[in-house]
């Protein structure tokens, strides 16, 4: 177990330490930035659907699943996606790798607890444009990277074997970056570029309540309910702005003239109320379909600075639909029948809104669970949609391939022999 317990603590810190350049999306330059998948790779495979507790791997998109583990179980996951952008007149590639979660569960009784690590949002794009004027014609470049991240703690409590409640406390932390450059180029073209940086730090506490229902149909056929609630919660802000004249070597280094450090106002960011609602239906280890609807209140957001006149925000929807399927789970005979074949569908409606444009988000989810005994190794495939071409926005296009492992084994057994 102690050796268990290192191995966990040391893949904690590398992980802290990881550049958190995981997103490409040019929308991640809005509110919080991409808000990331925050469930496991088995839930995300069907298209989000989290609905149900299990005894032997970790569900973390709601907490009352926690009680539901009967061994201790430690979950890694991580993704690599592959996105093209359009535009009406343009196209272009990015492909970025990054980590999921980290999180280990613990079974108390009717109690259990888990902890861990996973991103919340992150920032990553680059834009470049050329501007023709009557009078000359510029050359602008926009770019910004970051993360927020979470650490959480929480605890389940199982009343029956139908019922259980948990809660999830949540600290997020992290800072952002976004950078802006203009250079002229005609009709009198300048080596130097004028660069506007900003950087924010973030930092705060937030909550999630979950509640699982679950009860049988006839012998066979079993009904599963759910209910997750974040409240609203804020994030404090440090903001700062540097100005400068700059121009780049040949090896890439920058150099800097009248550099100036602007004071921008702080504000508090908040991260908005959600309430997800999922029903359905299946048959204990052979079976479930299900789907889940999730309203968020992305209204009430706001950006980091002030400068952007063509964005606003509306109230978010999210409808998910999945199942998965299970030839024969104990099979002796055929391992290839005790592979948990999963699928799901998901719509959202991201509550962002660009130039009059609603930005949605579609997509397709296919998986597959391989068992090794009690633990597990999840894969994952994503089509997916965000955007549109129209009003001079960018199509967003991405392939999702995602890896989870789930570890499950009896960490606190007593001996029965000295």
């Amino acid at each position: 177990m102690i050796k268990k317990l290192i191995v966990f603590a040391s893949i904690f810190v590398s992980i802290t330490t990881w550049g958190q350049d995981n997103t490409a999306s040019p929308y991640s330059y809005y509110g919080l930035g991409e808000v990331k998948f925050k469930g496991t790779q088995d839930t995300r495979s069907m298209g989000g659907l989290a609905i149900t507790g299990d005894s032997i791997q970790l569900s973390l998109m709601n907490p009352a699943s926690y009680s539901k583990l009967k061994l201790t179980t430690f979950a890694v996951g991580a993704t690599n996606s592959s996105a093209k952008f359009s535009t009406d007149a343009e196209k272009e590639k990015a492909q970025r790798t990054s980590f999921d979660y980290l999180a280990i569960g613990l079974p108390l009784g009717k109690f259990g607890v888990a902890f861990g690590l996973m991103p919340y949002s992150a920032v990553g794009y680059k834009n470049e444009s050329t501007i023709v004027d009557t009078d000359d014609t510029r050359y602008f470049k926009s770019q910004g990277n970051g993360y927020i991240n979470k650490v959480f703690f929480g605890t389940s409590y199982a009343f029956n074997e139908k019922f259980s409640f948990g809660i999830d406390i949540n600290y997020h932390f992290g800072d952002i970056t976004n950078e802006f450059t203009e250079r002229i180029l005609e009709p009198n073209f300048s080596q130097y570029l004028t660069r506007e940086r900003n950087i924010t730090q973030l930092n705060g506490i937030s909550y999630n309540l979950g509640m699982l229902y679950n009860t049988k149909i006839n012998s066979k056929l079993t009904l599963h309910s759910s209910l997750t609630y974040s409240p609203e919660s804020k994030l404090s802000t440090d903001n700062s702005r540097n100005i400068a004249t700059v121009i780049y070597t040949t090896s890439g280094t920058e150099l800097s003239s009248d550099d100036v450090n602007i004071t921008v106002p702080n504000k508090n960011l908040i991260i908005p109320s959600k309430l997800s609602l999922g029903l359905g239906l299946g048959e204990n280890k052979k079976w479930l379909i299900g789907s889940e609807i999730t309203f968020t209140q992305n209204k009430n957001l706001v950006n980091r600075f002030s400068d952007n006149t063509n964005v606003s925000f509306e109230n978010a929807t999210r409808f998910a639909l999945g199942g998965y399927y299970i030839p024969k789970y104990d099979s002796f005979s055929s391992y290839l029948e005790r592979i948990v074949y999963r699928a799901g569908f998901k719509y959202e409606n991201t509550g962002l809104i660009l130039n009059n444009e609603s930005i949605k988000d579609y997509g397709m989810n296919f998986g597959l669970g391989i068992p090794l005994g009690f633990s597990k190794v999840d894969l994952g495939f994503e089509f997916g949609k965000r955007g549109t071409t129209t009003n001079n926005l960018i199509e967003e296009n991405y392939f999702n391939i995602s890896i989870g492992l789930n570890l499950s084994a009896k960490w606190f057994e007593r001996r029965k022999i000295d």
